[in-house]
């Protein structure tokens, strides 16, 4: 399989090379999650009618990308494969601006012209969970998987964050400079500070499910994990409704679908599954937060009706193992993090608020509405030199 990867990145460096005779005219936007739709089109609508603009997207965005090409952005999906290397190396390599939302293994083969600037709009305002160099994992990889791992980072010129904080776990992830972190906050969260926004989200739920109304909504939303034989701990349905007068919606990773079963046999009609709901959405009709190690905790405290956030992290010995959790969470984390279904049913009934003030210093700092602004002026600016 290395080798075959090998051969992959060298085929991409081939096809750079004979295209970087390329004027750079473009922005292509690389696409793997779907939640900077409203960035993604504000800075579309600003561009000269001599840039084009690409959104590449993963599959498992198809509906965001639709939702663009509606909006009138030309949009292509890509998989890794010789069609990706025929037909989008050629396009990357006439970008003057490209804009990353993850980690894209192909980079690492790309060239990278001095007139090229790929910049790192990760998916999340901060990190509980490790990658890069700091996950645990890391280490038992080859030597060779170690040197295309940080090519890869060494592509990136520029990363936007929303935080100091979020910019040293860049440093520490990817052996990254300070001079190329951009403190300019992330242009998804100004939804979450935008009344507008919030009243058509809460109306959209609603109106989907009008039975949320005057009930104290449970969101139960961890975070995705690598291994098949990952259970939900014994008594977590009980747990989750141990408040009579809540109701709970479960939206678990799509990788971890099938493990709503457990719940589902219970019967309890205050247990909810919207699939069709989207997480953003749901934040906005939600009381109290129920998480791990997922990052929908950094958005969740930015909004009014953020009541409580509770952290259970019934496997946190194992999860510290693979992928790994940040050494210092124990210190900005809102809450006390919970061990055992006991303590995290009693959780659920005390209803204690959460103080978010200090958790939003240190991780969403530059997010107060304006960080679509602020990128958009940043990197139009770019262009024109």
């Amino acid at each position: 399989m290395n080798k075959l990867k090998v051969v992959y990145l060298w085929l991409i460096r081939f096809l750079s090379i004979l295209n970087l005779w390329q004027p750079r005219k473009k922005v292509v936007y690389l696409m793997s999650f779907d939640n900077n739709l409203d960035f993604i089109k504000q800075f579309a609508q600003q561009l000269s009618s001599r840039t084009r603009f690409v959104v590449l997207y993963r599959p498992e965005t198809e509906a965001a990308a639709t939702d663009l090409a509606a909006f009138g952005i030309e949009t292509h999906q890509f998989t890794d494969g010789i069609r990706f290397v025929l037909d989008f190396v050629p396009l990357l390599m006439g970008a003057r601006l490209i804009f990353c939302d993850n980690y894209y293994a192909f980079l690492g083969g790309l060239v990278h012209p001095k007139n090229m600037t790929i910049v790192q709009m990760w998916h999340a305002n901060g990190a509980i969970k490790k990658f890069g160099w700091q996950d645990p994992t890391t280490d038992k990889r080859s030597d060779t998987d170690k040197k295309r791992f940080q090519e890869v980072y060494d592509h990136f010129d520029e990363y936007v964050v929303s935080s100091q904080a979020m910019g040293k776990v860049f440093q520490r992830s990817y052996h990254e400079a300070a001079n190329h972190i951009q403190l300019l906050g992330y242009p998804r969260s100004d939804q979450y500070l935008n009344p507008e926004w919030i009243s058509s989200a809460r109306q959209r739920i609603f109106h989907a499910a009008p039975e949320l109304k005057s009930h104290r909504v449970i969101l139960y939303a961890p975070t995705y994990r690598p291994d098949n034989s990952f259970k939900l701990p014994s008594g977590l349905g009980a747990a989750l409704s141990a408040d009579p007068n809540a109701i709970v919606v479960v939206k678990l990773h799509p990788v971890l679908r099938n493990r709503e079963t457990a719940m589902q046999k219970i019967g309890n009609p205050r247990i909810k599954f919207y699939h069709e709901l989207p997480t953003d959405d749901l934040l906005t009709v939600a009381d109290t937060l129920v998480t791990d190690y997922s990052s929908v905790a950094f958005d969740f405290s930015l909004l009014p009706n953020a009541n409580s956030m509770i952290f259970f992290m019934f496997d946190l010995d194992r999860y510290q193992r693979d992928p790994g959790i940040q050494d210092d969470y124990a210190d900005w984390l809102p809450s006390k993090p919970l061990f055992t279904v006991s303590e995290f049913k009693q959780a659920i009934i005390n209803q204690e608020p959460t103080d978010f003030h200090a958790f939003n210093h240190h991780w969403n700092t530059y997010n107060d509405g304006q960080a679509t602004k602020r990128v958009i002026d940043r990197y139009r600016n770019l262009l024109k030199k």
